[in-house]
């Protein structure tokens, strides 16, 4: 199933890491395990946060994606299951039937 991860990080941690230079190291190593088809990166509610995209073969997989950002970066994290188009499309075509 398609997932939209969002985590918000913690301000003061994310700068601990900012400073000591690790910040790039974490995400990349959350991006090679989740693998996202898409990845962007912003504030929201005054906090660094990131928009994660990806493909969720199984909910046994969501401590393991979680759980750095709640460890290390403080971050408050949320999953949500999300359409492409094609979904969509392909939702609609199912309807009525």
């Amino acid at each position: 199933m398609r997932v939209l991860l969002k985590a918000s990080m913690d301000t003061e941690k994310a700068n601990e890491f900012i400073r000591n230079g690790t910040m790039g190291k974490l995400l990349q190593e959350s991006l090679e395990q989740i693998k996202p088809e898409a990845a962007y990166f912003t504030s929201d509610h005054g906090k660094r946060t990131a928009f994660l995209i990806f493909d969720m073969e199984d909910s046994a997989q969501m401590p393991v994606i979680s759980e750095p950002f709640f460890l290390q970066l403080g971050a408050e994290v949320t999953f949500a299951p999300v359409m492409n188009v094609e979904d969509v499309q392909k939702g609609l075509s199912q309807m009525g039937r």
